[in-house]
């Protein structure tokens, strides 16, 4: 079986190898100009693809021979018994040598079901729902026993899940709670790393999607099953999933991993704060923190919304249809007057750099040197970004001072693109005016070789 398994890793080895001198040479090629790149190109490829395997752990282990657990499930063929040993080779805890017996207990060593399954020996076969917790922390919550693995992982995780909602509620006897094995999957549990991982940041929401948004499970709970729907709906998970940013929020991170609990109205601030730290400290200076405490109000979300953020835009704030600050503010308060000083601020420093920016454009396009002033013109759109956050201040003022600053260095990249243009233009007229010179110094001469043609040849010069 050793050689087996040291047969695989060579043969996978070699393949890395020869994957990776490829790769150094694919780089080679493609920087040189070689030709035949398609070779390089495969190379890379290749390379790209044993990294993403080394990495998720895709490959399939050998199974040990000699362990009776694994033999004997394949050889049955039940459809409750037979699974877990086929999805066995892809757990972690096989990658790390941990097998069926150090689980479930018995003695994996003898092919007698009496003794295999002997009490004596500590089998506890398949565990109930409410020991799942303490069977996993056996290991989990060992520091001298993990730390052989991996010495920076947390061994408070039992401790944590019982501080949880799910934790709580399993203590008080509810069958249908999540325990370790509803989000990290029984049998096949995969490194978190792992893409295939079920708590791999872009699959979090589906996993627990598998609860969270079945109304048939959920009946009987004080439950919304919407939630999935909307926080799928959200600037967050789009910058999770299409930008690919793991670092974008799901729901563990606002949640909690293994102590998972609701926030309450007021710890929503200190949830967004994590991430959004520069608003936190912006809209705690601002009077919507007292005004909001005082009516018991959420921060955050009664503006932004709760999973399902929309991506933030200038129509939020002023005093149309679409802002949210006409949901408290009437037109006669003073609200009202600030958050329309407020959008005026914003739509003027954004009209100014939209300005410039489509006259810089035409000038580049023209084939005029502009990318000076274009990289100056980045400047006022930081400042629009900054007025943007300054706006949960809540004072016009400071949002004034911050699009002023932005729409000088706007007002100048666009005088840079006028001057580029009246250059082009200048040196339009040029042109023609040369070309006219020049078409006027043409005809004079054809003019004059034809004068010269009409009077003949000179005296004492016979014509041929």
């Amino acid at each position: 079986m050793a050689e087996a398994g040291s047969s695989r890793s060579d043969h996978c080895s070699g393949w890395r190898a020869w994957a990776l001198q490829g790769g150094v040479k694919a780089r080679g090629a493609i920087d040189s100009g070689a030709p035949r790149r398609w070779h390089a190109v495969l190379a890379m490829l290749m390379v790209s693809l044993l990294v993403r395997v080394e990495e998720s752990k895709v490959w399939s282990q050998d199974l040990p021979k000699g362990n009776s657990c694994i033999e004997c499930h394949r050889a049955i063929g039940d459809s409750r018994v037979t699974p877990p040993a086929e999805k066995f080779p892809q757990d972690i805890h096989l990658a790390k040598g941990i097998l069926c017996q150090d689980c479930h207990g018995g003695d994996a060593a003898t092919s007698e079901r009496e003794g295999a399954m002997d009490p004596a020996k500590g089998f506890v076969g398949k565990p109930k729902r409410q020991a799942i917790p303490q069977l996993c922390g056996k290991c989990h919550s060992s520091a001298d026993y993990m730390k052989k693995f991996n010495p920076t992982m947390r061994i408070d995780q039992v401790q944590q899940y019982f501080t949880s909602v799910h934790g709580r509620r399993l203590l008080a006897g509810d069958p249908k709670v999540a325990t370790c094995i509803s989000c990290h999957d029984v049998h096949r549990i995969r490194a978190v790393r792992d893409q295939q991982a079920w708590t791999y940041p872009a699959k979090v929401v589906d996993t627990c999607a598998r609860c969270h948004a079945d109304r048939q499970y959920l009946r009987g709970y004080k439950i919304a099953t919407d939630v999935v729907d909307q926080y799928k709906a959200s600037i967050h998970y789009e910058t999770l999933t299409k930008k690919g940013d793991l670092s974008a929020p799901t729901c563990n991170v606002c949640h909690g991993n293994h102590g998972a609990t609701p926030p309450n109205v007021d710890s929503v601030a200190n949830v967004c704060g994590t991430c959004h730290s520069l608003t936190a400290e912006m809209f705690a200076k601002s009077p919507h923190q007292e005004a909001f405490a005082s009516i018991g109000l959420a921060p955050c979300v009664t503006c932004h919304g709760n999973h399902d953020v929309m991506k933030t835009t200038d129509t939020m704030v002023g005093t149309d249809s679409k802002a949210v600050c006409v949901n408290c503010h009437d037109s006669d308060s003073e609200g009202y007057k600030k958050a329309a000083q407020i959008r005026a601020s914003l739509d003027r420093l954004r009209e100014e750099v939209q300005r410039a920016t489509a006259i810089l454009d035409r000038a580049e396009h023209a084939g005029m040197e502009v990318s000076q002033a274009k990289f100056e013109l980045t400047g006022a759109t930081d400042v629009l970004l900054k007025a943007r956050a300054a706006v949960h201040q809540f004072d016009p003022t400071v949002v004034k001072t911050l699009t002023e600053e932005g729409i000088l260095v706007a007002s100048q990249a666009n005088a840079k693109g006028v001057k580029a243009l009246e250059d082009l233009r200048f040196r339009h007229r040029g042109l023609w005016i040369s070309v006219v010179v020049i078409l006027v110094a043409i005809s004079g001469l054809v003019l004059k070789i034809k004068e010269i043609d009409r009077r003949g040849p000179r005296r004492g010069i016979k014509k041929l």
